[in-house]
């Protein structure tokens, strides 16, 4: 399904309750990592109760899908540059999901994170993350050769930290955070909408505000979402490594950027 958006701010009002999960994902000219991904999608044979929502963020031509999965197509109209936070919102306002479950294009949300969004009953889970592949079947791939193909160096572990921008939130939660910031879209590279969000998130899990997955199941029980490697972690640190040219070529290269800034000093 390919549907057109207008721009929206942030996320305030919902759709009533009809779905358990809505898996949120912004796209920028990544057609063959969108075929992957709705490949993947296709594979886990997902219950009745979870949509996927791809927020296309002004591709040219735009992004298009035919699949018999719960999957939509939904464009922002917007074509400025990085501007995921407003993808976001508008697919945070879209979604009928109980749960919103963020993630990036270049991640991989696997069957074991729905499931976890699923059975939850609280606010917000985080993820661990380790490097992994689409394969042009769908598949995830993490072998050592696959991943170093993709410029992963060897001394580099399969496991790399958690990122703040792929997480599982309630969607009343999202709403009473107010969404992502969008008045920073326009500016250098990056914005630090993350940045942001997750200074808010911190101060409302630290008053008791929010009902955090590590608090009530534990830490070490965090479903696993997978990254393919690009950008700084691939040999040489060059934040624009674009593997096989399988994402946008939007510049991450800015004095703001510590991870550019530092490979120049190098």
């Amino acid at each position: 399904m390919d549907k057109d958006a207008a721009p929206h701010g942030a996320a305030r009002v919902y759709h009533s309750e009809r779905l358990k999960v809505s898996i949120v994902i912004p796209v920028l000219n990544s057609h063959e990592v969108v075929r992957r991904q709705v490949r993947h999608f296709e594979e886990m044979r997902l219950p009745d109760d979870v949509e996927i929502l791809l927020i296309d963020d002004g591709s040219d031509p735009p992004i298009k899908v035919e699949t018999e999965i719960n999957l939509s197509v939904h464009r922002t109209n917007d074509t400025r540059p990085w501007t995921w936070p407003l993808a976001r919102n508008l697919g945070a306002k879209l979604a009928q999901g109980e749960y919103l479950v963020m993630a990036d294009l270049d991640h991989i949300v696997s069957r074991e994170i729905i499931d976890a969004a699923r059975s939850f009953d609280g606010d917000f889970i985080r993820f661990h993350r380790e490097f992994g592949v689409l394969d042009e079947d769908g598949s995830l791939d993490q072998r050592r050769e696959t991943l170093a193909a993709h410029g992963l160096p060897d001394r580099f572990d399969v496991k790399l930290t958690p990122h703040r921008n792929q997480f599982c939130i309630h969607r009343d939660l999202y709403a009473r955070m107010g969404g992502f910031r969008e008045d920073r879209i326009g500016m250098p590279y990056p914005q630090r909408e993350d940045g942001d969000f997750a200074k808010k998130w911190r101060e409302m899990h630290e008053a008791g505000q929010i009902r955090d997955f590590d608090d009530l199941r534990g830490h070490e029980n965090r479903p696993t979402i997978y990254m393919f490697p690009n950008g700084k972690w691939c040999e040489g640190g060059d934040v624009d490594t674009n593997p096989f040219n399988l994402f946008h070529a939007l510049s991450r290269k800015t004095e703001k950027n510590r991870y550019h800034t530092r490979t120049l000093k190098r």
